[in-house]
């Protein structure tokens, strides 16, 4: 029988209720300081008074959000023009009104163990969850591993409960970026074959752009876009929607999103929980089934007004990826340059630009994942002074190519010991020779604070002297770090006179490169 025209089958008696508008899952910090946990309702109403949520992982805090402001949405507790959005960030509107409208629901459509529909979950695959299950680790992105059916799962086996609320903020995260992949179900007989093939999640393969603000409401407030009085459908549960969702017996083509409050709760993956308790008699989930879900045409600028693109290879501007190899600290000329060069249309950063007299932050977040294994979250923030948007791309811009410069130097200076020290080395081990004196790991890592003090002072600056003032402050430091990193590498050289030419040739080679004719001027000590 196809997946499609089966009932959905949880026994009622055996699904506890637990429902996110009642019950704490929204980890969050007062604006007295306190940690606490709060119900979607109340992370709403109070939303001023909570300095901002933090779940456990950079991930799971965005799916948090973006799912806090689909209920703004289909509230329409949003701004319908550029004007009205203006109006609400300047006078810190409440968000009470979501918060009214997200109590009201009917109580069956938030039991995230309803037998018939459970929120944020596919029923159909009720009659295969016993069968074709998982332990509830492979719900949590960073416990899962590699879905590959014919890897070792051994571990998703563990029979432990996940806490209701642990698992709902892992299911919204897996929402939104589950990697692509195969589940590691059967795609023979009933399921369907295109029930194992796992897309990729769609803020999984690119940086995702938060403005955030001085509370939990401000930072709502700044990241809602103007509606236009068309919200969208908001996706409750996999069996319930105005058209019908894809099957699984061959490939779909993507659906068209209607809206945002749609776009923020796509049903990225077809989930299913059983019910369990913990020991304490707390509700909780022991088993899932973890499949396919929802495909996407490729979303209009409109719903992607937070990216930030960079120029591919055959010229095509694409969305900024997340890098395993380039820390996104090093691309922050991008995040700039999208406010610098943005069209004075109705996106993000046009109006952010419009917030004079305020400063915020600009938090990015991605995940990188090696094929269908997760490999880690990456996350940074980048303050934003609306007017200075020109010379905070322009520090990055310098702030970059001068620590590229330095690595290069290093680089160059880790070569000239090597030449010095195997005056015949095997080309085998040409690289790890090099590597050996090569400081380029330690530079790296030195100069991501140096280079967020430098946006901090430029962001804070008042004229363009301050601004050149602090590049080449920041040059010396760079400079001076990357003398002490080579001459701890070059530590390990013996004490004869080859270690000592190789030593002192390494030196003056570094010292005469960082001041050259080559060099930035800032690190000659130069301003513009």
């Amino acid at each position: 029988m196809p997946l499609s025209e089966i009932q959905p089958s949880l026994s009622a008696e055996l699904c506890p209720r637990w429902d996110p508008r009642r019950q704490a899952c929204v980890p969050a910090l007062t604006t007295a300081g306190q940690g606490t946990s709060v119900t979607l309702v109340d992370a709403l109403r109070y939303a001023d008074e909570l300095l901002g949520i933090s779940g456990t992982t950079a991930g799971e805090t965005v799916a948090l959000l973006e799912y806090l402001l689909a209920v703004c949405y289909a509230s329409r507790t949003c701004p319908a023009t550029v004007d009205d959005w203006l109006d609400q960030v300047y006078s810190g509107s409440p968000l009470t009104d979501a918060a009214d409208w997200l109590d009201s629901r009917p109580d069956e459509h938030w039991n995230l163990f309803h037998p018939v529909e459970p929120l944020g979950q596919n029923a159909l695959l009720a009659p295969y969850l016993d069968e074709h299950g998982a332990g509830p680790a492979q719900l949590v992105i960073e416990h899962a591993g590699d879905y590959n059916q014919f890897f070792d799962h051994h571990h998703l086996e563990h029979p432990a409960p996940l806490p209701a609320d642990v698992a709902f903020r892992a299911m919204l995260t897996q929402h939104a970026y589950g990697p692509g992949g195969r589940a590691r179900i059967s795609g023979k007989e009933t399921l369907g074959p295109t029930l194992t093939n796992l897309a990729a999640g769609r803020l999984g393969t690119r940086i995702r752009v938060i403005a955030v603000g001085e509370t939990l409401g401000d930072t709502l407030r700044l990241n809602l876009m103007p509606a236009d009085g068309v919200p969208g459908r908001f996706n409750r549960t996999w069996t319930v929607a105005p058209q019908p969702r894809r099957g699984f017996l061959a490939k779909p083509s993507g659906r068209r999103v209607d809206g945002p409050a749609d776009l923020h709760t796509v049903l990225g993956r077809s989930i299913l929980m059983r019910p369990a308790v913990t020991e304490d008699g707390q509700p909780a989930v022991d088993r899932i089934l973890l499949a396919a879900g929802e495909l996407l045409e490729p979303l209009a600028a409109h719903h992607m007004q937070d990216a930030v693109y960079e120029n591919a290879a055959n010229g095509t501007a694409k969305p900024l990826r997340p890098s395993a190899s380039r820390a996104l600290w090093r691309e922050a000329h991008a995040l700039y340059a999208a406010v610098a060069e943005r069209d004075h249309g109705p996106d993000l950063y046009d109006r952010l630009a419009r917030l004079r007299g305020r400063r915020l932050n600009l938090w990015t977040v991605g995940l990188i994942a090696k094929q269908t294994t997760v490999v880690t979250w990456v996350s940074d923030t980048f303050p934003f002074v609306p007017g200075r948007e020109r010379e905070l791309r322009y520090v990055a811009e310098r702030g970059s190519l001068i620590a590229e410069y330095v690595a290069s130097c290093l680089s160059r200076a880790a070569y000239v010991a090597w030449t010095v020290t195997y005056p015949n080395p095997k080309p085998a081990d040409k690289s790890s020779q090099i590597a050996r004196f090569d400081a380029q790991p330690e530079h790296w890592a030195h100069t991501t604070e140096p280079f967020h003090v430098l946006l901090d002072d430029t962001a804070a600056a008042e004229d363009d002297g301050q601004v050149d003032a602090a590049l080449v402050g920041y040059a010396a430091v760079l400079a001076e770090a990357a003398g002490r990193f080579l001459r701890n590498r070059l530590d390990s050289l013996p004490a004869n006179s080859r270690g000592y030419q190789a030593q002192a040739q390494a030196v003056r080679r570094l010292e005469s490169d960082l001041t050259g004719p080559k060099a930035p001027d800032e690190l000659k000590g130069d301003r513009k």
